[in-house]
């Protein structure tokens, strides 16, 4: 588990590596648009953030004062670091798909599949619910499939099967094969438990 100070290394070394670059090729490589000022503003599940440039400070439009966590910071940042459009494609893959990912799959399982059966699979209206407040799109695969936008060039599916007395409940969370030319196995894991625990919380 990543410890404090390591996410403010990675968040330093993230705002020195774009800073070098310019404002509208980080705009055009990320697909977001200028909020002028030459502020990005970047909307991430259900809250809209304006990101300065070049010291990529981070404030929550709805509360300018409220502290925006680091760990979506460091996330949002390596997003934007990526620095170039992949291939678009309609091919699905799994978590253990990702190259690299193996070392992280325990790390995913405990941060965004256990949770996401353990709250839904025996409501998963609850989930469809939830999934509303954040752009949720129905695809027709598994009792409840939806698919999310989370960045401009990145969206997951979470696929739930409703367990009952007999067959425990499942889950599976599928990603754009081109996800690892964006994202480490590491921040797609930490990326699919956010989505995860902010569905939780808005099911309350």
């Amino acid at each position: 588990m990543a410890r404090i100070d390591d996410y403010i290394a990675a968040r330093k070394l993230a705002v020195e590596a774009l800073s070098a670059r310019s404002f509208d090729d980080i705009c055009l490589a990320s697909g977001y648009v200028s909020a002028g000022d030459q502020r990005i503003r970047i909307p991430f599940l259900d809250r809209h953030y304006s990101v300065s440039y070049p010291g990529f400070d981070f404030k929550d439009e709805s509360d300018s004062e409220k502290t925006v966590l680091i760990q979506e910071q460091v996330l949002i940042l390596h997003y934007l670091i990526a620095g170039r459009e992949p291939q678009k494609t309609d091919n699905w893959i799994s978590y253990r798909e990702i190259p690299g990912a193996s070392f992280y799959f325990a790390s995913f399982v405990k941060r965004a599949i256990d949770p996401l059966k353990n709250t839904f699979g025996q409501k998963p209206k609850e989930l469809e619910k939830a999934a509303a407040y954040l752009g949720g799109k129905a695809i027709g695969f598994g009792d409840v499939g939806l698919e999310f936008c989370l960045f401009p060039r990145i969206s997951l599916q979470l696929i739930l099967w409703e367990g009952d007395d007999e067959f425990p409940s499942e889950a599976n969370i599928l990603f754009s094969n081109t996800i690892g030319d964006i994202l480490s196995p590491e921040d797609i894991a930490w990326l699919s438990g956010m989505l995860v625990y902010r569905l939780m919380a808005l099911s309350r």
